[in-house]
């Protein structure tokens, strides 16, 4: 990695992010560590951004006009305008902040403060979530600094720029990554078989159609021992209840669930959608998986996501134009009908993981701004010269 942690040198980050918690909670994670090291981080976000849940409590959000550059002409126009008003708001906020490195993490939100890195020649770092680029980070590919990216393969990401790219993964929430080092839940013969199923709020409503017939056509063996937790749309919880008791299969079904760690860290299999911070977590703690990608994801990301761990065994991917209740239950049965079978494919998924992430991000980040040397004198400006040259000399010596 670029640099590693250099003690006592203290410097201003701004993380841009918005829209979606895919691109949020990278960066709360990423600012939660920053903040750990001793460094002041602000973000850069939309409005919509700034209501999902998660934010530190230490971590500043300015919110920023951001418009999407639709084909529409009208709409294109309004897009640019937001994304100028949005890079001079950006400009004015560096000039007192005084930022030693800018980080994306994709979306529009993040266009107008990278842009404006870019035009006060701030160092500038993207984080890509998913195993493609996405179209705002393609357009900044070339301009910035450095690239992290989540897979060691990304899709549109043009060969020009892979000297710049650094895999660290995707960040993961610290309750979640506390789950690795414990043992897959024992499975056999005579064991419960714990199944989480969740979707999000595109993606419920197929699930919740097709898992508890899916589950239904399951063998005795493996259906009369079946104990499901199932994530739903408000609209589709009693439908779904309803599904379950004419199945005679136990189910705790909810529209939202606090305590999703620990829900994950007793689960034998996961079936869901395929989203960045889905993937991340289930490699993370080492959970096999039926993935069913969002088939309106932007540039078909999702189904791209699920490549790595379908790929090491750790998970089985079907399209949702082939999500079907007979279709789900053969899946299930190939991977559960063997108790062994799982355990193994747990062991594929947690390979998969990079329980690294935020460490490394952070570590990539640091190594922009300066050298280290003028950081510490801008710090400690009012140490006598002996000191200050004493800690400049110590960073240098962890930075070689």
């Amino acid at each position: 990695m670029t640099a590693q942690h250099q003690p006592g040198v203290s410097r201003h980050f701004v993380l841009a992010a918005g829209g979606t918690g895919g691109h949020m909670i990278p960066a709360f994670a990423l600012a939660t560590e920053l903040h750990a090291r001793g460094h002041h981080v602000a973000l850069i976000t939309d409005a919509r951004g700034a209501k999902i849940p998660g934010k530190p409590d230490f971590l500043t959000a300015h919110v920023l006009p951001a418009g999407r550059l639709g084909k529409n002409p009208v709409a294109l126009f309004k897009g640019l305008r937001a994304i100028l008003r949005g890079r001079s708001m950006a400009l004015r906020l560096f000039e007192s902040f005084q930022p030693a490195c800018v980080i994306g993490f994709g979306g529009y939100p993040a266009l107008p403060a990278l842009l404006a890195a870019r035009a006060a020649r701030i160092p500038t770092v993207i984080h890509e979530q998913n195993a493609v680029l996405g179209r705002v980070n393609r357009y900044l590919a070339k301009s910035v600094d450095a690239i992290a990216t989540a897979y060691p393969e990304v899709e549109r990401l043009d060969p020009r720029f892979w000297g710049k790219v650094h895999l660290v993964g995707n960040p993961v929430r610290p309750e979640v990554l506390g789950l690795r080092g414990e043992p897959f839940p024992e499975f056999s013969e005579d064991s419960l078989f714990r199944v989480l199923v969740t979707g999000g709020s595109q993606g419920a409503s197929v699930l919740a159609q097709v898992v508890p017939d899916g589950l239904a056509m399951l063998p005795p063996a493996l259906r009369h021992r079946l104990q499901v937790t199932q994530q739903c749309r408000p609209e589709d919880l009693e439908a779904v209840r309803a599904r379950y008791a004419a199945h005679e299969i136990p189910a705790e079904l909810g529209t939202y669930f606090e305590d999703m760690a620990s829900r994950l860290a007793g689960a034998h299999l996961f079936i869901g959608r395929a989203g960045a911070s889905t993937i991340a977590e289930l490699t993370a703690v080492g959970r096999p998986a039926i993935l069913v990608p969002l088939p309106i994801a932007t540039d078909d990301h999702q189904a791209a996501n699920t490549r790595e761990m379908v790929k090491a065994g750790g998970a089985r991917a079907i399209r949702q134009t082939g999500f079907s209740p007979k279709e789900l239950a053969k899946q299930i049965q190939a991977m559960a009908m063997n108790p062994a079978g799982l355990g193994h494919a747990a062991h594929a998924a947690w390979n998969c993981g990079l329980p690294n992430a935020v460490q490394d991000l952070a570590d990539l980040v640091e190594g922009f701004g300066g050298a280290p040397l003028m950081d510490v004198i801008r710090v400690d400006a009012a140490s006598t010269a002996p000191a200050t040259a004493g800690a400049g000399a110590l960073a240098l010596e962890n930075e070689a």
